[in-house]
């Protein structure tokens, strides 16, 4: 065995497409990844945050009055039983989308959070934003360290197991401005994030481990799709946090 040889840690965990358009390139001084992608840029950081801080980040989001937060099956609580839970933390919304004429809650609860005049619409649904607690900032001044930009507000989706999803779409909205640098942080649960060009010539699966930082930048919102599917083996909960900079 060859004790100084780190190849092993330096190995992207995902398949990259075998292409000149590609590249991957370690970089130590941020312990991630820079991935130069047709019309975009992501950097990946496996481990961005270390387990003691990721745990606290899980446990922060859910403490609440009345459930014990490790044990509780959320899937089970009822819009209305939900609706009386006092989390100490964050302020949690069960969103619904009016499709084909028929209203659906969506398969994930949310959260937005944001300087006082950073509102937020996305799939016909308005977000006011609450105010940033301590927990939220931290992570954020963390993350700002490394993107290089100051964020304003940040969506928290809370996928309760792996029946929870969100379906194709792009961070396209106008008042996130021409070419937006979009932070993902990944709490809990692993789950594929999974990226696929507007014409579905190309794929590529992210798996989002807990800690995990991904930052998407360049005009990848324009020629890029992302979503996360459903996974029956994903039994935890799982938080993401994506940090933006509102134009309005």
């Amino acid at each position: 065995m060859d004790l100084f040889n780190n190849s092993q840690e330096n190995s992207l965990p995902f398949k990259m497409p075998k292409t000149s358009e590609y590249s991957v390139d370690w970089n130590e001084n941020l312990n991630g990844f820079n991935i130069t992608i047709p019309y975009g840029e992501l950097f990946y950081s496996e481990h961005f945050f270390n387990k003691k801080i990721s745990d606290r980040s899980v446990e922060y989001f859910l403490e609440n009055n009345a459930n014990d937060w490790q044990q509780t099956n959320w899937r089970e609580i009822s819009d209305a039983e939900f609706s009386k839970i006092e989390f100490k933390n964050m302020q949690w919304k069960h969103d619904s989308i009016k499709l084909y004429g028929k209203i659906i809650p969506l398969p994930r609860y949310t959260s937005w959070y944001g300087n006082n005049d950073k509102s937020y619409t996305y799939s016909g649904i308005k977000s006011n934003p609450n105010k940033w607690n301590k927990g939220l900032l931290y992570i954020k001044n963390e993350i700002e360290k490394i993107a290089k930009i100051h964020f304003n507000s940040v969506l928290i989706n809370w996928y309760r197991d792996g029946d929870d999803y969100i379906n194709w779409h792009a961070d396209n909205e106008k008042e996130l401005g021409k070419n937006p640098i979009i932070a993902s942080v990944n709490f809990g649960e692993t789950r594929d994030f999974i990226i696929r060009k507007n014409d579905k010539s190309e794929k590529i699966t992210i798996p989002l481990k807990h800690g995990t930082l991904l930052i998407m930048s360049g005009e990848m919102q324009h020629f890029w799709q992302h979503s996360v599917p459903k996974r029956k083996k994903a039994k935890q909960a799982r938080f993401n946090l994506t940090f933006r900079d509102i134009n309005h």
